[in-house]
């Protein structure tokens, strides 16, 4: 604690400490989210079930237009990014470099979490757990990957999509607003598959946004700020009231369309709704930031976030495990009176249980990488490094994918897809041996 008081401190005052605020709530909304509307309980035969709640509470739909908070992330992933490679190529560092270094910030703490499964998953199967429950119970606890398989295409085209923001501005998120249009038209009158696109130009979009904060585009002056909200919140109302968008902002099984994966117009208009009120709370909430008490909380909310977002399920498993074991798991009906108390001590215990691994694992993601001594490092082409770096950051961005689209019911060994476990951790072994023995222009 006191080192990160001290890190607190040490805050430049440059620094625009919002956007910190701004990650913190995002991750911590998300996490609340999926504790909240999970319903786990019994089948007929008495087996465990775990499932979203939000097809049963219809009337619920409208507040995920506020629970719905990933494109803050992308958002501030955008600015963050931005900052970032901006301050690495003013030390002479190139893309590769800012890459390599992106990426491994990613991989470690996923790096922990996939390894803790899949040695899980096999010592399970190997005591006699029952393979399906095996990785039904690990497909839940990857879910939080999707978003590290999207944001790691995302920050691959960083480099370039930057560039372009210093050149076209403004024009470059339009245009990604247009293509998602054309993919949300083929979705509608065509096949699902037809707007997978959107899953890239969606997020994009919302990462450009992020670019134009850090360059000052953004004003957050009411007359600038307000009618941002305003039209985003009228499009919102014409999109899912009289247009064919549903008012769910996270995916509903049964909807014609989804809004969240991939991104939908609806799900911009949104994006567009939270931007607007970054943009207004921006100077009041700077100000406050720079109070020791409430820089200290965010700062070290901050230096776990990942990792908060990467076990909040695992949680949840541990938990639910605990609970069945002890014959004491409630069950309630959703949406009954019952349900709704269950969720106070339940979000507590897994608060618990998540404070539990974010002691144990949250000190990968906040360790500094220790590179050798220069001597023992060899020299590589900026082109070649920038190739291979691409070709490892695909190589995780397909085994995620894989293992994410993989049958929830099919069991496997490690409670990952064979092939999704060799391509990830490939893909993290590159990485990783060339952090450590190839020379980097930083």
């Amino acid at each position: 604690m006191h080192r990160l008081r001290r890190l607190a401190e040490a805050t430049p005052p440059t620094r625009e400490r919002v956007i910190d605020l701004l990650r913190a709530v995002a991750i911590t909304a998300v996490v609340l989210g999926h504790w909240l509307v999970s319903a786990v309980g019994y089948d007929a035969a008495g087996r465990l079930t775990a499932r979203s709640a939000l097809a049963e509470l219809p009337w619920a739909h409208f507040l995920t237009w506020i629970a719905q908070v990933m494109p803050l992330f992308f958002l501030v992933g955008g600015y963050a990014n931005a900052a970032s490679l901006t301050s690495h190529r003013a030390r002479g560092g190139d893309a590769a470099g800012w890459l390599r270094n992106r990426g491994t910030r990613l991989t470690r703490p996923t790096t922990a979490l996939v390894l803790v499964l899949a040695g899980a998953a096999f010592t399970a199967q190997s005591l006699g757990a029952d393979p399906g429950l095996v990785r039904l119970a690990v497909w839940f606890a990857c879910i939080p990957l999707w978003f590290l398989s999207v944001y790691l295409a995302v920050v691959i085209l960083a480099p370039m999509m930057y560039a372009l923001h210093r050149r076209f501005g403004f024009a470059v998120p339009a245009v990604l607003v247009g293509l998602v249009a054309v993919g949300d038209i083929a979705r509608l009158y065509g096949d699902e598959a037809w707007g997978y696109g959107n899953f890239l130009f969606g997020w994009l979009a919302i990462h450009q946004m992020g670019f134009a904060w850090r360059d000052r585009r953004l004003s957050g002056r009411p007359r600038v700020a307000v009618p941002v909200v305003l039209g985003g919140l009228g499009l919102l109302l014409l999109l899912t009231l009289a247009g064919p968008y549903p008012v769910s902002m996270i995916n509903v099984p049964g909807e014609r369309l989804h809004n969240m994966s991939p991104p939908s117009l609806a799900l911009l208009a949104v994006a567009t709704v939270q931007l607007g009120l970054a943009l207004l709370l921006r100077e009041r909430a700077e100000r406050r930031l720079h109070r020791p008490r409430p820089w200290t909380v965010v700062v070290t909310l901050n230096s776990v976030i990942l990792t908060i977002f990467l076990w909040h399920i695992s949680a949840a498993i541990v938990v639910t495990a605990a609970l069945h074991a002890l014959g004491v798991l409630p069950a309630p009906e959703v949406d009954t009176a019952a349900w709704w108390a269950w969720r106070i001590p339940w979000v507590l215990l897994l608060s618990v249980a998540l404070a539990g691994l974010v002691a144990i694992f949250g000190r990968i993601e906040m360790r500094r990488s220790q590179l050798p001594p220069q001597r023992f490092r060899f020299a590589v082409s900026s082109r070649l490094r920038l190739f291979v770096i691409v070709a490892a950051f695909l190589a995780v961005a397909v085994g995620l994918v894989y293992n994410n689209v993989w049958p929830a019911n099919s069991p496997t060994r490690f409670g990952l897809p064979t092939t999704a476990l060799v391509a990830y951790l490939s893909g993290v072994g590159v990485l990783w041996l060339l952090a450590r023995f190839v020379q980097n222009r930083d």
